[in-house]
């Protein structure tokens, strides 16, 4: 049971960091498309607007950390895992499950049906907006970050906390 609390709570809070994320989409542009990020990049409109390479790495190193800290402390404390295998197996399913929301239901849902995240420029892109194989992919890639991040909190459960 505490599972779906669980669940059902991350999943809020991921879904009102990405609202808030997304009050201004430029500023998330590497989540789009690659044919809409090189349409936005030609725009005069968005050119000093745009996060660079440097700015996206920094960005998700530093969440990685926090997520590591975070999720390290919810697995020790909230779930009383004590050994790097019950941290490991529990983060990730609970990353995998928040995964699985933000691919269906923020992705596939909602960024691909709404108009608010269609870039003034790029409203003849439709079937750009709509290619759900680019957040379906985007989806693997994450469970790939999983791992990493989840072995991370495993080995600072096991041997910090």
């Amino acid at each position: 049971m505490i599972i779906i609390l669980e669940s059902l709570i991350l999943c809020v809070l991921f879904t009102v960091m990405v609202y808030f994320m997304s009050r201004e989409p430029v500023k998330t542009l590497y989540n789009y498309p690659p044919r809409i990020q090189e349409r936005v990049r030609s725009l005069d409109e968005y050119r000093d607007q745009i996060p660079t390479q440097k700015n996206k790495a920094a960005a998700k190193i530093g969440a990685s950390i926090l997520f590591v800290i975070i999720l390290s402390l919810i697995l020790r404390y909230v779930n009383g895992c004590t050994t790097f295998r019950e941290a490991f197996g529990y983060g990730f399913l609970l990353w995998t499950i928040v995964n699985l929301w933000d691919v269906i239901v923020l992705d596939i849902v909602w960024f691909c049906h709404d108009p608010y995240f269609v870039f003034k420029g790029t409203e003849d892109m439709v079937s750009d907006y709509h290619d759900y194989w680019f957040h379906i992919r985007g989806f693997f890639i994450g469970e790939l970050l999983a791992l990493a991040v989840c072995a991370a909190a495993g080995l600072v459960v096991h041997f910090i906390l």
